[in-house]
């Protein structure tokens, strides 16, 4: 940190070729960033540019899609939330089979997996030594089974990240509303969690609060519980009301416009969350999109210190997060889930699907017909990169071939410090094409800040489509165009843009 504030503060001797020399050098883990006192609006553009994720963050964002398995009590009593007064004895898969979840989700293309250990009801799905209401006391497996530790097997077999929901609120739970007390019981339960289950890639929480009996309302110790987390699973990201990961704001799979990475460090704040979640099953999150704008050169003129701080995007393949078989017949499409993927993985974000098990302990049989069509529509869409062995003609940028060599370490950038770029590619054939694909190399930085796709019709450039952030990835979908001849112009960017791979794709047509 004190080499990447010296370097800052010299640029005005040493000029700024400096920088652009360094674009292609991973800063990866610089994302923390304090503003110096009156530093000018170039040097806070400057500071953000250089902003970068952690390794785990960096990880974490190559998922790209992550799944969400909400099991538990409640798809034994048809409820979304339960009021944690329901017996132990409810809980009874006839045939609970998580090596199947795992398999499904990852012939779906999805490469992590986190179970909702424990909901706010408070029945938890490992035997917990720190509480009855757990599987220890109902009759699936005479009590002997650990629906946790099967799940975190079966990752291991089919090499799928494993994650963990844990929810604070805990309407089960005597102690909760008595702050100190019941922090001590959750920090344990965690602690059972991410000590005896091997690794864990990401600790997921919400920010979900309400009154204990005691008629007061929990306080939660984040930090505590974050650095616990620290010290036991080192690697995990902490998702939510956490400083790795943050909510996008809304429910529906649907991203941001306009998604930067890089925020004010105010965003980070684990109460803010709480103070926008749900109090009730019935009452939609109160986030819902209301910030569309968190990164913006407007955004963070006065802030104090910047963040990498990247958003994931939720969303149930269902109308409802627990199962429910009347709505079997609401699965949402393969069309409908290729459009999520565009709008969430392709607006810099990773996308968390919800797939629920039902009360055989399996995913069902809709679920399972139409994330395998889903899959088959994302393979075919971009099985060919119709840019691939084009002629470029890139005068201010350097090795333009990096663009197309399906490596995302190795990126083409600007010249002399150039913030501005225009890239001419003439394919190899004429391709009729609907989809665009843009990846930044963000283990140097997120720096678009806006672009336009252009073709050549013939007698004159005319827009295919524009975009503002790129990030880790941007999909855009447009008309299909027949082109042969392509141009990238990026408008605006903080200091040198980077592309790690650009792609133009045929969507299957129905």
């Amino acid at each position: 940190m004190n080499n990447f504030f010296s370097s800052i503060l010299l640029t005005a001797s040493i000029g700024l070729v400096a920088i652009s020399a360094e674009a292609q050098v991973s800063n990866i883990g610089n994302n923390k960033v304090t503003i110096p006192e009156q530093a000018q609006p170039a040097e806070i553009i400057r500071i953000a540019a250089n902003v970068t994720p952690s390794k785990s963050q960096f990880r974490w964002q190559q998922l790209e899609i992550t799944a969400f398995f909400h099991f538990g009590v409640n798809t034994f009593t048809d409820r979304e939330w339960g009021e944690g007064t329901e017996s132990e004895k409810l809980f009874n898969p006839t045939n609970l089979d998580v090596d199947q979840w795992v398999r499904v989700a990852k012939e779906s293309g999805i490469k992590q997996v986190i179970i909702t250990a424990k909901h706010h009801d408070g029945f938890c799905l490992w035997p917990s030594k720190y509480t009855e209401h757990s599987v220890k006391n109902s009759p699936w497996k005479d009590g002997k089974g650990d629906v946790v530790k099967e799940l975190s097997l079966a990752c291991k077999k089919y090499k799928i990240g494993f994650g963990i929901y844990l929810s604070p609120w805990d309407r089960n739970n005597k102690s909760y509303g008595d702050s100190p007390k019941y922090n001590q019981y959750f920090v344990d339960q965690l602690t059972e969690l991410l000590t005896n289950y091997g690794k864990v890639d990401e600790v997921w929480f919400d920010g979900a609060c309400g009154e204990g009996p005691n008629g007061k309302r929990q306080e939660y110790d984040w930090e505590t519980y974050y650095k616990v987390i620290r010290k036991l699973q080192p690697e995990a990201v902490i998702a939510i009301s956490g400083p790795d990961v943050r909510w996008v704001g809304t429910e529906s799979g649907y991203g941001r416009e306009s998604e930067w990475s890089v925020v004010p460090q105010s965003f980070r704040n684990a109460d803010n969350v709480a103070a926008e979640s749900q109090k009730t099953a019935e009452q939609a999150p109160l986030g819902d999109m209301v910030k569309s704008d968190l990164g913006s050169r407007e955004k963070i003129k006065t802030a104090q210190s910047l963040i990498w701080y990247p958003a994931e995007t939720d969303v149930s393949i269902r109308p409802g997060w627990f199962y429910h078989s009347k709505e079997d017949n609401q699965v949402k499409s393969p069309q409908k889930l290729l459009d999520i993927y565009y709008s969430s993985v392709g607006r810099n974000s990773v996308l968390l699907l919800n797939i629920p098990p039902d009360r055989r302990g399996m995913i069902q049989e809709n679920d399972i017909r139409n994330m395998k069509e889903w899959k088959s529509l994302i393979d075919h869409t971009f099985a060919v990169n119709y840019l691939k062995g084009a002629k470029v003609i890139a005068q201010n940028g350097t090795s333009p071939q990096l663009m197309f060599d399906g490596n995302y370490s190795s990126s083409w950038t600007t010249t002399n410090d150039t913030p501005n770029a225009v890239i001419e590619l003439q394919l190899k054939q004429p391709a009729k094409v609907n989809v665009l694909s843009l990846q930044e190399n963000i283990t140097v930085g997120q720096r678009i800040e806006k672009f336009i796709l252009e073709y050549w019709n013939g007698t004159a450039w005319q827009k295919l489509t524009e975009g503002t952030t790129v990030g880790y990835k941007r999909l855009l979908k447009f008309e299909p165009t027949e082109v042969s001849k392509v141009r990238l112009t990026i408008l605006e960017s903080r200091l040198n843009p980077t592309i790690a791979e650009f792609g133009l794709y045929a969507e299957p047509q129905k």
